[in-house]
């Protein structure tokens, strides 16, 4: 009796043990909100160095912040109040974050041969893409003539002085808009603070820009679906990836735009002819190490086209997945880089 007794204490013990243990695994936190014209959301494996509630009120004020600085949206933003202001003889003083954004900015309009320009807004708002109202037909020869004059990355002037950084325009209509990687530098604010505070695993997203660090709840990198364009609005997916401490952005023509006659016209705007682009390039999906940098090169090979784009990717042994459009359907391209990344267990 004393032996029973003895054993079932032992099983006991061991399944309070064993109840403790799995009480202490990581459990994941996920949260989630509206900023920059989209949502947000972040899943993660918790420490307990920070409650939910502090981890989101933390994040909540980071973005409210980026948005303070680089939305074109918020009239009194730092980034507005740059646009409006029309001098042109004296650099204006800006923040660190806007600054980290323009300098990114301009080294991957030089990757993309131009593809990438921040300040292709004014063209971008002609066309109906940006603050400015929606437009049902397209514009005149004349209108964007009168815009692309005021486009150029040239004419856009980063210098430092000390610990003070200073933005100038060459002309007083120039005009920055950064929606093409301003989402991903906000993506980037959030991983940074998850990191500081000791979390080792999470996934950060702001409207379908991510970066990934560590692994989910069951032990895997973060699954990520790449999504298949269709003609008629609904969602397949294209491919699966598991992002090992690494960003993606995808960008393609396939959500927004508009149609005059029967013809579409893409909100991505080749700022070479100030026009939407024109090819057979549906989507192309992008991985880096930061999301703001993923952000815009997904931008601008996606203006370039595949074959530019696929030329541009070896160059740099960039991981870029490519969808394309055919006669037959969609087809999907791949570089050497990407290739490597989704055989790598």
């Amino acid at each position: 009796m004393k032996l029973k007794l003895y054993i079932k204490s032992i099983i006991s013990l061991f399944m309070v043990a064993l109840l403790i243990a799995c009480d202490n695994s990581p459990q994941t936190i996920t949260l989630a909100g509206k900023t920059m014209g989209t949502t947000y959301h972040v899943k993660y494996l918790d420490n307990g160095k920070q409650t939910k509630e502090q981890v989101h009120q933390a994040l909540e004020q980071l973005l409210k912040d980026v948005n303070a600085k680089m939305s074109t949206y918020i009239p009194n933003s730092e980034l507005s109040l740059f646009n409006k202001n029309p001098n042109t003889e004296a650099p204006i003083a800006i923040s660190t974050d806007l600054a980290t954004v323009i300098a990114e900015a301009i080294r991957l309009n030089q990757i993309t041969d131009g593809a990438l320009d921040v300040t292709v807004g004014p063209i971008v708002n002609l066309w109906g893409f940006g603050p400015e109202k929606r437009v049902e037909k397209k514009p005149t020869a004349a209108q964007i003539a009168e815009r692309k004059a005021w486009v150029g990355i040239e004419k856009l002037a980063l210098t430092q002085q000390d610990q003070q950084y200073f933005l100038q325009k060459a002309v007083p209509q120039l005009y920055v808009d950064l929606s093409s990687i301003a989402k991903g530098f906000g993506v980037d604010k959030l991983a940074n603070y998850l990191g500081e505070i000791g979390v080792t695993d999470y996934l950060v997203e702001i409207g379908g820009e991510i970066r990934a660090k560590g692994k989910n709840a069951e032990g895997k990198y973060w699954q990520i679906a790449i999504e298949k364009p269709t003609l008629d609005g609904s969602r397949s997916v294209s491919q699966i990836i598991g992002l090992k401490d690494f960003a993606m952005a995808t960008s393609g023509d396939y959500r927004n735009y508009f149609e005059e006659n029967g013809q579409r016209f893409s909100h991505e705007i080749d700022p070479q002819t100030g026009a939407p682009i024109q090819h057979n390039l549906a989507s192309i999906t992008v991985l880096a190490e930061q999301s703001m940098t993923a952000d815009g090169l997904s931008t601008g090979l996606y203006v370039l086209g595949a074959e530019k784009a696929l030329a541009l990717a070896e160059q740099y042994n960039l991981p870029v997945y490519l969808i394309v459009k055919t006669a037959q359907g969609f087809e999907h391209k791949m570089s050497s880089a990407f290739e490597k990344l989704l055989n790598t267990k």
